[in-house]
């Protein structure tokens, strides 16, 4: 399994269909990866960038798909896991919408946002919510989060804030943490917005990240 590539923007082009194709010169070798069509904006020619992949195999070929970052990546892996949704929808999902966007609304069962994506219904929608909550359900209480103490936070906003965590690739140790420090703002003990907590989390985890 190849985690990651580090090498040289080859050539950016748009076939006939949506496909974007990535081609990134490694040690003299050319790998060719699908990416998201917004990532075209971000990358030129002769620079040299590192992208996220994921290996797919085939009958007849191996696809390889480039991520600008192993949270994104990680997540497209949990929407292909969904009955019904290939890795074209998958990166559509994650083409039309933020990534913190994605999470909360496949968290908070918006089915709304998560069908603004193309080729996204209402049914589709209702599939991609309803599997990957159980999904990260299930991964909060393997990663232990089931068990922690409350912090002042109500129970199902804590739940919400933990999940959306795990999903943006957070560990369960770093959610424990982000959690406990901003509990102790006397502002946000007293807030039920479970967007406030998110951002608030990410915030001290990207600062702590810089220390």
């Amino acid at each position: 399994m190849i985690d990651y590539l580090k090498g040289k923007v080859v050539d950016v082009h748009k076939g006939s269909s949506p496909r974007v194709t990535l081609i990134l010169e490694v040690n003299q070798i050319g790998y060719e990866l699908q990416i998201l069509p917004r990532l075209t904006q971000s990358l030129h020619p002769g620079e040299e960038v590192q992208v996220f992949t994921h290996q797919q195999l085939r009958e007849d070929q191996i696809v390889l798909y480039g991520f600008d970052t192993s949270k994104e990546r990680d997540l497209f892996r949990q929407l292909v896991s969904v009955s019904g949704i290939g890795a074209q929808l998958a990166i559509a999902l994650l083409d039309t919408l933020e990534l913190p966007d994605l999470v909360q609304a496949i968290i908070g069962g918006n089915t709304r946002v998560l069908a603004k994506t193309p080729g996204v219904g209402a049914k589709t929608a209702q599939r991609i919510a309803l599997e990957l909550k159980n999904k990260l359900a299930q991964w909060r209480q393997d990663a232990g989060l089931t068990k922690s103490v409350p912090m002042g936070i109500m129970p199902a906003i804590q739940e919400e804030v933990e999940m959306t965590l795990l999903a943006l690739g957070y560990t369960g140790q770093e959610v424990i943490q982000s959690l406990q420090v901003v509990s102790k703002d006397a502002n946000m003990s007293k807030n039920t917005n479970a967007e406030d907590w998110i951002r608030e989390a990410i915030s001290w985890l990207s600062l702590s990240s810089q220390l």
